[in-house]
């Protein structure tokens, strides 16, 4: 390099990648590095430093997958607010990242962050609930932007605190509490769902292996059932149906599914290549894990509003779609 510019041109790439290499942490090799309050605390920053990056690359991911569906749905654009979202949760992540910085246990944070969360599901489906879509995008996709910024190890131990948040964010989960404390203690629906809710992370991944036998190389916009993402995103959503069901039940009506369920499967599940042949299949399969899992008197609560569910979703619903 004879030129003052290629020579200059060199320092200036020596410089960059130098300073990138030293920003660079030490290879954390093992889970009990990366648990420890040095490595929580490592991790912690460098999610820190990659969320505002991160959540704008989640809603430009989250404009291209429902920005026509804004439209064909015919939701007033003006509830839809890019930035005061991102900026919600990005707020949601940064106690997050506290929280693990703190060494505060994934069940601890459910209970830290499922507030702030429901507070956050209700500013944005109070007008119109199906602006949730928009809003849990914008989450799932923040939270696979970050975590795709760690190592293997770090995944391992931040992942159980991504599925605290997305549970949160998905799901009714505030909504069904407060109906709860509305019911007697010994109330038939109370009980029902108190029975069910433990057993319901067992029930989701019976459900999908189940499915996943029905449709054997299905594959979806993200990618085939098997990928491990697409199974962490696929049991969320059984779930997400349980506790939906549960609310149901709680509230005695289906207003919660006909006004956000319904709506948001119908909204996100074409943009995602889920079929409703996989949808119909679920809720049968549902069906026959309560009946495996539950008594029969709680099943016959449930009954009721999965029939209604299997009826809403069914294919002369979807006919010609």
């Amino acid at each position: 390099m004879h030129s003052l510019a290629a020579l200059w041109a060199r320092k200036y790439f020596l410089s960059v990648t130098a300073a990138e290499d030293a920003k660079q942490p030490r290879k954390l090799e093992t889970l009990m590095e990366v648990s420890s309050l040095e490595g929580r605390t490592r991790t912690a920053n460098k999610l820190s430093q990659n969320l505002t990056l991160a959540s704008a690359q989640a809603w430009s991911l989250t404009e291209t997958l429902l920005g026509e569906e804004m439209r064909r749905h015919r939701i007033n654009p003006d509830l839809i607010n890019p930035l005061e979202i991102a900026a919600d949760t990005r707020n949601l992540f940064q106690k997050a990242l506290n929280a693990y910085t703190k060494e505060i246990p994934p069940a601890r944070l459910s209970v830290i962050l499922g507030a702030d969360c429901g507070r956050v599901r209700q500013k944005y489906t109070s007008v119109d609930p199906r602006a949730i879509g928009f809003v849990s995008m914008q989450f799932h996709y923040t939270g696979q932007k970050l975590l795709a910024s760690l190592s293997k190890s770090e995944q391992a131990l931040f992942q159980s605190y991504l599925k605290v948040m997305d549970d949160h964010m998905y799901m009714p989960l505030q909504a069904a509490y407060k109906a709860a404390a509305d019911l007697p203690l010994n109330s038939p629906q109370l009980l029902a769902v108190q029975h069910l809710l433990p057993a319901s992370t067992n029930i989701a991944y019976a459900v999908f292996d189940r499915v996943c036998r029905q449709h054997p190389g299905y594959q979806s916009y993200s990618g085939l059932v098997s990928d491990e993402k697409v199974k962490i995103s696929s049991i969320r959503d059984v779930e997400m149906f349980q506790v939906y069901l549960c609310l149901c039940v709680l509230q005695g009506n289906i207003f919660s599914v006909q006004q956000e369920l319904f709506p948001l499967c119908v909204m996100l599940y074409p943009r995602l290549g889920v079929s409703w042949t996989l949808v119909q299949d679920m809720l049968q399969a549902i069906v026959w894990e309560l009946h495996d899992r539950l008594r029969l008197e709680d099943v016959a609560v449930f009954l009721p509003y999965l029939r209604t569910l299997s009826e809403m979703f069914s294919k002369e619903v979807f006919q010609n779609y």
